[in-house]
């Protein structure tokens, strides 16, 4: 009776041991997999990027392919429109509004004071707003290169530098392949207060970017 006894204990021993071992190997294997997930998170670039495609796959696809014009006439714009949030003002056209990438990405990280991505767009226009802080930069170029995609944009003539209302200002000619709708665009930059943001829009025609910009520009103010 007692070595049938010592046999219950000795197996009843085994099972404890073998499952606190189960329990330890995953106890690692989480943490290891919370750890990877904190180091591929991924950077601002990289959220721009997917923000970009995630886009323009999104915008509504004509069934047909339109007419070539010989010579395109720019389409008019309404800049009626004002986005407020985050402690600054941008204009957009009235018949657009912008929405928070960020937080459409993930409901939780919702873009914030510090960092933030915005788009807005329609069959024929695409515009992206973003910002992030920057204490004592002066010089927006490095945003604008953030904002711009090396694999589908490309800068076109000369940069425009500039000092608007007392912003350090840059903007360029853009075309691109992001979509065949939009191959054209601008893409602009400028610093205010202790943050620098940066903006972009694919258009139609050449003609309708820069008046864009500089409308939506015009009624941009940020909490300084």
């Amino acid at each position: 009776m007692s070595s049938e006894l010592d046999d219950i204990v000795s197996v009843y021993n085994l099972r404890m041991k073998n499952r606190t071992l189960l329990l330890l190997t995953l106890s690692l294997i989480l943490f290891l997999s919370a750890g990877c997930a904190r180091n591929n998170t991924p950077s601002l670039e990289e959220q721009v990027r997917i923000a970009v495609a995630a886009t323009i796959a999104a915008m509504p696809q004509p069934t047909d392919a339109p007419p070539s014009t010989p010579q395109p006439i720019p389409t008019a714009f309404n800049l009626a429109g004002l986005f407020c949030e985050y402690q600054f003002c941008i204009g957009h056209p009235i018949d657009m509004a912008f929405f928070d990438v960020s937080a459409q990405q993930n409901p939780v990280s919702p873009s914030t004071y510090s960092q933030g991505i915005l788009a807005a767009f329609n069959g024929s226009l695409f515009i992206q707003v973003i910002w992030q802080t920057a204490p004592g930069s002066s010089d927006p170029k490095f945003l604008l290169d953030t904002i711009l995609d090396a694999n589908i944009d490309a800068r076109e003539g000369t940069m425009d530098v500039m000092l608007l209302r007392g912003m350090n200002t840059l903007y360029t000619p853009i075309t691109t392949t992001a979509t065949p709708m939009l191959p054209h665009g601008g893409a602009g930059a400028w610093v205010c207060g202790d943050r620098v943001f940066a903006w972009k829009t694919y258009t139609p025609q050449a003609e309708s970017a820069r008046p864009l910009f500089d409308e939506a520009l015009a009624r941009f103010t940020c909490g300084q």
